[in-house]
């Protein structure tokens, strides 16, 4: 694989509710929501041994938090922490907190935009998360010999966070990067711009291995990033040349450069589309017959 491709690891991490030790320091556990934006399933991560910290721990399943508890049954969970609060990683927080006393860290909560389209954007966020403690770039909790570190990364989800956990140079990057698929980016709360900066500033770091929220490890971090950097550039690229070629809507560029989708994905690409558009057009490169760019305007290039 050339420095600017990019391939996709869609094999099985592990079944749902077995809790495997994936390195010294990291144990996963993979919640049963499998579907075609979770994979197989959130994976919650475990770091540390005795007094452990818990990475997104999930959706509002009982089941889930159940088999986690069980898991560590006899050992400390000090803090958990959120990348960001779509309802498929923070919810299960709070149980854990309720049944625990563990503080809920990371992330900051969600403030609902007010033009979000027909409330999609709200639906697909946890309204309920409050921290216990919000985390800004560069701050830390620690554990029982381990350190993790915040890394805001927005693009995503605007209050997106990774972890860095500095004894392993691992990096654990939520929806931001993903080994089994690209992040959609879904306006208005989602924002291709800061998603472009946001992998920038990961491929100016160091890390060695990152640990994403669905799917299996991504073991070559700078390489892969590159990719997802070249990917949403030809992504762009496709557009541009759909609407000079006279695809003028969202619905008509989407049915000729994603060929063959699964429907249930149509939504999520759309709005894909929809953050690129909203790039273009802040940069001049292409009008919308709307004031901003949105899901119906007709679209002609600046």
């Amino acid at each position: 694989m050339s420095d600017d491709e990019l391939s996709f690891d869609r094999s099985s991490p592990a079944p749902s509710g077995e809790m495997r030790r994936v390195s010294p320091l990291v144990r996963r556990m993979i919640a049963p929501n499998k579907g075609p934006f979770t994979f197989t399933g959130t994976c919650t991560y475990v770091v540390g041994v005795g007094r452990v910290a818990l990475i997104d721990p999930g959706p509002d399943l009982v089941d889930h938090v159940d088999a986690l508890l069980g898991a560590l049954s006899g050992e400390t969970i000090e803090h958990v922490l959120v990348t960001h609060t779509h309802r498929d990683h923070s919810p299960a927080a709070r149980l854990v907190r309720e049944r625990t006393g563990a503080k809920i860290v990371g992330c900051a909560r969600h403030i609902p935009i007010a033009d979000a389209p027909s409330g999609r954007l709200d639906a697909s966020h946890d309204l309920d998360h409050v921290p216990d403690q919000e985390m800004q770039d560069g701050d830390m909790v620690s554990g029982d010999g381990f350190a993790l570190t915040a890394v805001a990364t927005p693009g995503h989800a605007s209050n997106h966070l990774c972890f860095a956990l500095r004894e392993e140079n691992a990096l654990f990057t939520g929806d931001h990067v993903m080994g089994w698929s690209t992040s959609v980016v879904s306006p208005p709360d989602g924002n291709m711009s800061a998603y472009m900066a946001s992998l920038d500033k990961l491929r100016a770091r160091d890390d060695a291995l990152y640990w994403p929220a669905h799917g299996g490890p991504v073991r070559e971090p700078h390489r892969y990033v590159r990719g997802l950097a070249t990917h949403r550039r030809q992504r762009e690229t496709a557009i541009l040349q759909r609407i000079a070629a006279g695809d003028d809507t969202i619905a008509a560029i989407v049915a000729k450069i994603y060929v063959g989708l699964d429907p249930r994905l149509t939504g999520g690409a759309s709005l894909s589309v929809l953050a690129h558009l909203e790039d273009l057009v802040a940069r001049g490169a292409v009008r919308s017959s709307n004031e901003a760019a949105t899901l119906t305007s007709i679209y002609r290039l600046g």
